[in-house]
């Protein structure tokens, strides 16, 4: 992908290509002789704090919702090292990048509030009920001489 390429992540939401940064490096795990030489593992950095793709509220959601992956300037790390080659990595994490902010920029549900059935409040008030009646059952002892 090139820098003027755009990522649509939903209808409200669309990032340029040219606001992330990848950088390569080696790869862990097998491979041979080639795992030492060649560098496939691929990190994405994008600057989460000062994107100008982002408004107010899209900003907010992304930082609560990634807060384990941001770090403490405001740029998102995701990392990929599981396929052989770099491009497929670069593909992968892009892949794993827009899922996430899919994921992040979801609008929470409205909850609607509702009210407990009958037989709820009656099984409550059953269950204070008999607790109560252990309590009381537990009194001081009067011992008889």
């Amino acid at each position: 992908m090139n820098d003027d390429a755009i990522l649509h992540i939903r209808d409200n939401l669309h990032i340029p290509m040219g606001e992330l940064t990848f950088r390569a490096s080696r790869s862990s795990g097998p491979g041979g002789q080639r795992v030492n030489r060649s560098e496939t593992r691929v990190e994405l950095l994008w600057d989460v704090r000062h994107s100008p793709s982002l408004s107010k509220t899209q900003r907010h959601r992304i930082e609560q919702a990634l807060a384990g992956r941001i770090d403490k300037e405001g740029v998102l790390h995701l990392v990929s090292g599981e396929r052989r080659s770099q491009l497929q990595n670069k593909q992968t994490v892009i892949e794993r990048f827009m899922a996430l902010l899919r994921e992040a920029t979801q609008p929470p549900k409205k909850r609607i509030p509702t009210r407990p059935p009958e037989a709820a409040k009656e099984r409550r008030l059953r269950e204070k009920r008999r607790r109560s009646e252990i309590k009381k059952v537990r009194g001081k002892v009067m011992l008889e001489e």
